[in-house]
């Protein structure tokens, strides 16, 4: 939470230039098509950004509600798997759901940013290692809201249905328009379930 938290200061002290700092440290899908050798050679600065432009976020609210969702799931998976395998899980679903988007969508020139490839992969991580959990949720009932707790499985159940069927949307879209990356989250969580599979400390670990 802290490095997102500080990612995004060193964001707002770069305003001036901040075109040019995202096209260095976000993913940028179209800058995968190899098209020469001076596309080879501009290949370690692109893996660096599928770490680096997962501590980037557009704006307050989008930094706000990665790490809302990275506090309430997080802890709990990190206590499971203990702070090492905890950390490169993070990562290594932010690096699957940058390269799930990238797949999808090659052409797209429009900067990938935020950590929700990574929470989405603690998210898949904490349907496995949780399955019987509670999650405090609030739901809209006209001009009001209701708390209830629900199923972990119900709650990111949902969310991934959800994702999967926006994502869907998306295929074929000819108009590069910034939005939702989808395919990200799809990409973070079943990695992270993958992750939690492998990572699980197993009896006397």
């Amino acid at each position: 939470m802290a490095l997102n938290i500080a990612a995004f200061f060193r964001e707002i002290q770069v305003a001036e230039n901040i075109e040019r700092f995202m096209a260095q440290h976000a993913v940028v899908p179209s800058q995968w098509i190899v098209s020469g050798a001076s596309d080879l050679l501009d290949w370690p600065r692109l893996m660096i950004t599928l770490i680096t432009s997962g501590f980037l976020h557009s704006g307050w609210l989008h930094l706000a509600s990665n790490l809302l969702y990275l506090r309430i799931f997080g802890d709990n998976v990190e206590s499971r798997l203990g702070h090492g395998r905890f950390l490169f899980l993070y990562l290594m679903s932010g690096v699957i759901a940058a390269v799930a988007q990238i797949v999808v969508t090659p052409r797209s020139m429009i900067p990938m940013v935020g950590a929700s490839g990574s929470i989405a992969g603690i998210l898949g991580a904490y349907l496995l290692l949780f399955p019987s959990g509670r999650v405090l949720t609030l739901i809209p009932l006209g001009f009001w809201w209701e708390t209830i707790e629900m199923p972990a499985f119900i709650f990111l159940g949902l969310w991934f249905l959800l994702q999967w069927l926006e994502g869907l949307s998306t295929i074929g879209q000819v108009a590069d328009v910034g939005g939702v990356a989808f395919w990200a989250h799809i990409g973070g969580f079943v990695s992270g379930m993958i992750g939690a599979v492998i990572f699980a400390p197993r009896r006397g670990d």
